[in-house]
């Protein structure tokens, strides 16, 4: 299980674990059960470069259809294959095996991420 208190999260309901400069990113479990049943999950080609607030994927659920956008700058080194099969996954274990994409961060990191008592806070769970 991933401590959740080691991560870093973005206001629109992102995760972000960092190991050296590889970033591990993913939906929160408040952002999955919004979401609903997420059926479907259309995830950028490894070696994409992608940019703060761009759009870099889709994710589809029984209630509605939305966006994937950069929490940073980088590029696309790996992509989870397994939820793109099975995106239930994303509901089922946001944090652990529904993560979306590994990304080689370049540059710094954007000033305005949340660590998890803030997050919580953002989301009315604190």
């Amino acid at each position: 299980m991933t401590d959740l208190n080691s991560l870093k999260y973005t206001s629109e309901h992102e995760w972000i674990a960092l190991d050296g400069d590889i970033a591990t990113i993913g939906i929160t479990s408040y952002a999955a059960a919004q979401l609903g049943d997420i059926v479907y999950l259309d995830l950028p080609a490894v070696g994409t470069q992608i940019a703060i607030s761009s759009v870099v994927g889709e994710i589809e659920s029984t209630k509605s259809v939305g966006e994937l956008y950069a929490p940073l700058n980088g590029e696309i080194v790996e992509t989870n294959d397994e939820a793109a099969a099975e995106p239930s996954l994303v509901n089922s274990e946001p944090f652990d095996g529904g993560w979306l994409i590994k990304v080689r961060v370049s540059g710094e990191l954007p000033g305005d991420l949340l660590d998890h008592a803030a997050y919580q806070a953002l989301v009315g769970e604190a």
